[in-house]
Formats: structure tokens, sequence, C-alpha cells
């Protein structure tokens, strides 16, 4: 780990948004996995959340690299757990869903506590997201087409969060609990030490201010 690769991943964690997030409703093929990871990530966004009924999020978050490795994913066996999930944590669900009760997607307040759900390519979200959604958004089609691809919706959208949260200072500083970032520093910065520390129920050691680990903690364990 080199200060400079310490330093940048510090920076990264230092603008993750906590209370912004995306459920993604039965996504089927991976590659739109990847894309709507890696938007998650561009975004600062900590943690989203997938079913596994498909199979697509499970194969995808077991690859290893990408931004599967900066945006955690938590799967959920349905959309209705999902939901009771994030409702239980105080999430307000922006659904990307056009109909007549659709709103401009620029209309709507990112810098809330909100989750965006997104739905599956062919045939969009499901019943239980549409009808449990505090709101719907929509982005107005000047073509022929009447849908985006549903990675492509997804950015658009968290793009726009992006700019109301800029706008508003949310990645001015840390808005992660002390002990959530330097827990998650660590792993960035040092996976398989990390994994080895959990698996054998030890405590992380400290880091420098340049990323070195103050300690070894596999030394202790092989004494």
């Amino acid at each position: 780990m080199t200060p400079e690769r310490f330093a940048k991943l510090r920076r990264t964690l230092l603008r993750r948004q906590p209370d912004l997030t995306v459920l993604a409703d039965s996504v089927n093929k991976s590659h739109n996995v990847s894309a709507i990871l890696r938007s998650a990530d561009a975004v600062g966004i900590h943690v989203i959340h997938a079913l596994t009924t498909s199979g697509a999020m499970r194969r995808h978050h077991m690859i290893a690299g990408g931004a599967t490795r900066w945006v955690d994913v938590v799967l959920h066996p349905s959309t209705e757990v999902a939901i009771a999930r994030l409702r239980a944590d105080g999430w307000r669900l922006v659904a990307a869903h056009g109909g007549p009760q659709a709103r401009d997607f620029r209309d709507v307040d990112y810098t809330e506590r909100v989750a965006i759900v997104v739905g599956a390519e062919l045939v969009g979200l499901s019943t239980a997201a549409i009808e449990q959604a505090d709101v719907h958004v929509a982005i107005p089609m000047h073509g022929l087409g009447q849908s985006l691809n549903v990675s492509v919706a997804g950015a658009v959208i968290l793009f726009e969060a992006e700019r109301q949260r800029a706008a508003a200072g949310l990645y001015d500083q840390s808005r992660l609990s002390p002990d959530e970032f330097e827990r998650t520093l660590f792993e960035w910065c040092y996976p398989d030490i990390a994994e080895r520390c959990r698996a054998l129920r030890r405590p992380y050691p400290a880091l420098t201010a340049d990323g070195t680990m103050t300690e070894n903690p596999l030394v202790a364990i092989t004494r």
C-alpha cells in the first residue's frame, strides 16, 4: 500500500453517501448489473440492494475486481423483503416508472434518505415496487423510443442525485460514522488481511497517516 494509493482511497471514502442507494428489482443481465454498480460507485454510493431471484446479482457479486470491491451489495430473496428492510431503515422509495403519476426525475429531492428503484430490462418494476414507491419518476423522451436501458436510466437519475448533493455540500466531509469509516478504509486497503482477521475474530489494526498498519495482525495469529 503506497501513501499515494492510501490517500486516493481515503479521499474516495470521505465522499461516500450512506443515505443514497439503489434497489435493483430483478435486474437480470450481468452487464447491466456491472453498469449499475459502476454508476453507484461514481456518485459515491456505499451500499446497493438487489434481489437474488434471477441469480444475476449473486453471480456478479462473486466476480472479483471492479466496482464490486468498492460498493457493497445487500441481497434479498424478494421485492417485498427488500422494501420492508428499506422501510424499516427509513428510506424513501423513488421508482423509475413512467405513467400518469410520474414526475420529471429532476423534480425530486435526492438530498433526503433516498433509494432509487430500477426494474428488470423487459418487464420493468414489479407490482410490489410500483405500488409501494413514494414517488414515480420518468426521464423525458423526445425520440421514437419509449424507454432507456435500465442501467442508463439508473445512471441518469443517479447523476441528478449527485448534482443536487454536490450543490448541498454533501460531498464536502465524511458522512460515515467514524467506526464504519475506519473499518471500510482498512478493508479497502488490505482486503486479504481483513478477511483473515474476520475469519479469526481479530480486530483490525490501526493505520498510520500514510496507510501503514501499526502492527501486523497475522504475525500475532501465527505465534
